[in-house]
């Protein structure tokens, strides 16, 4: 018989979860105002709340951690980052911050001004706050196909050039300070970016003078997806795609605790030195000092290993792979999830899963908290809550797709607790016609309410 498919690593250390009662979670989730981020993390038995940070570093990571050099300045460590870097996305200037929205929050404040428009493909939440908190626009161009959960389109993080260039045309160039391009486009549901459509969105831009940065959270994954469905790039390297990939970039912004596989950081990295000499200071600001920027040496010297741990094809292949076994068990079941499977989640198809719900009483995070009530796990909401309001009317923002996000931390659980969580969601889809009601809002931040609202249930 053909030997079947295992994990190219095995466990060497175990840490204790709690298998709690239902009566118990729905104490605790009364009072955490049915806000999933509100619980503590031993009030979850399998927490799928996010990916970033959460996974398990490797022996060689924990061996880099024991020389990190924690020099205030000119760290040694400092440098291994920056020449992995280099290598690693052919970018000659580098600041590390201590995780991906301290790097646009630097970015931006060099580049985004009040009235500024911002293209891009469906961006996160921290993008969008840092734009609009700077009184900018953000412009959602993805194509149209990413907002239908059951079209199986390859790369639905692609750009509609004819949207992006209908904003390149509608604003003047100094209007725009750049486009950003989400490599996965998480919002989209972890989904790819095409080589083609990165090449032709770079030509585009530079024909209208407009730099292109990309949002780097889990660059890896992307170049995995583009090796497995593009043409001509099925016996390259992952190193060799995202080489390709950062040749038409002017710069990047990175969550390192994604596809870096820490546990925090991030980095700003760019070609042009007139933005990186204007960023120093803001990172001076913000961060710390340019070579240590919110990190230690024994973090930085953990990414570096991490960034060429997850550029490899075998790590890649068993990290999505157990991706893909979660959500085909689903799909196996009727649940609805966002087709073709991503990278680092899936995505459930909240509307589709419960019609009854109205999407003013927050669909997904209706489920989000069912599912914490029927087995432990916590998801997140990735719809109407995390929209927010529109800045000008305060209205409601109602985005195309209301998603509950089960991301997978990387190398931390088996597939037996993907089991559980696909019981656990088939048990609440049998019984799916009995959730009718939602959620109302009781108190909210201005920018990015999802971390922080409190809701009540609709009676």
């Amino acid at each position: 018989m053909e030997l079947p498919f295992a994990e190219n690593y095995r466990i060497k250390m175990v840490e204790p979860i709690y298998r709690s009662t239902r009566e118990e979670r729905e104490n605790w989730i009364r009072k955490a105002d049915y806000n999933l981020f509100n619980l503590r993390s031993e009030q979850v038995y399998i927490d799928l709340l996010t990916d970033s940070g959460t996974g398990a570093m490797s022996d060689r990571q924990w061996a880099a951690v024991m020389t990190g050099d924690e020099s205030y300045a000119g760290s040694s460590s400092f440098f291994n980052l920056k020449d992995r870097v280099e290598q690693l996305f052919g970018f000659e200037y580098m600041l590390p911050v201590h995780q991906g929205r301290a790097a646009e929050n630097v970015l931006f404040s060099v580049l985004v001004k009040e009235g500024n428009i911002v293209p891009g493909n469906s961006h996160f939440d921290t993008t969008k706050g840092h734009i609009e908190f700077r009184k900018a626009k953000a412009v959602d161009c993805t194509i149209d196909e990413a907002f239908d959960t059951t079209i199986d389109h390859p790369f639905k993080g692609n750009i509609d050039l004819e949207k992006l260039q209908l904003v390149l045309e509608t604003y003047p160039k100094d209007q725009i300070p750049m486009i950003i391009v989400t490599v996965t486009c998480n919002t989209s549901g972890g989904q790819p970016v095409s080589m083609q459509n990165m090449r032709d969105v770079k030509q585009l831009a530079d024909a209208y003078g407009i730099p292109v940065i990309f949002d780097s959270a889990r660059f890896a994954e992307n170049a995995w997806f583009i090796k497995q469905r593009e043409e001509g790039y099925a016996d390259k390297t992952i190193k060799e795609i995202v080489r390709e990939m950062y040749s038409y970039a002017d710069g990047m912004t990175m969550s390192s605790k994604k596809d870096g596989i820490v546990n925090i950081g991030g980095l700003l990295a760019m070609h042009r030195k007139d933005w990186f000499d204007q960023a120093t200071v803001y990172n001076i600001m913000y961060e710390g000092f340019l070579t240590y920027g919110g990190m230690a040496g024994r973090d930085m010297n953990a990414l570096a290993v991490g960034l060429d741990e997850a550029t490899e094809a075998e790590y890649l292949e068993a990290r999505i792979s157990q991706v893909h076994y979660l959500g085909n068990k689903l799909i196996e079941a009727g649940v609805p999830v966002q087709r073709p499977l991503g990278g680092h989640a899936v995505f459930v198809d909240a509307r589709r899963f419960l019609p009854a719900v109205p999407q003013e009483e927050y669909i997904a995070q209706t489920l989000a908290v069912e599912l914490y009530l029927e087995a432990g796990v916590r998801g997140v909401e990735v719809g109407t809550l995390l929209a927010d309001r529109d800045p000008e009317t305060h209205e409601n923002r109602y985005p195309g797709n209301e998603f509950l996000r089960l991301a997978i931390p990387r190398r931390t659980y088996t597939n037996n607790h993907m089991d559980v969580v696909a019981a656990g969601l088939i048990n609440l889809f049998e019984r799916r016609d009995t959730i009718r009601r939602g959620f109302k809002i009781e108190h909210e931040a201005p920018i990015m309410r999802h971390f922080t609202v409190g809701l009540k249930k609709v009676d």
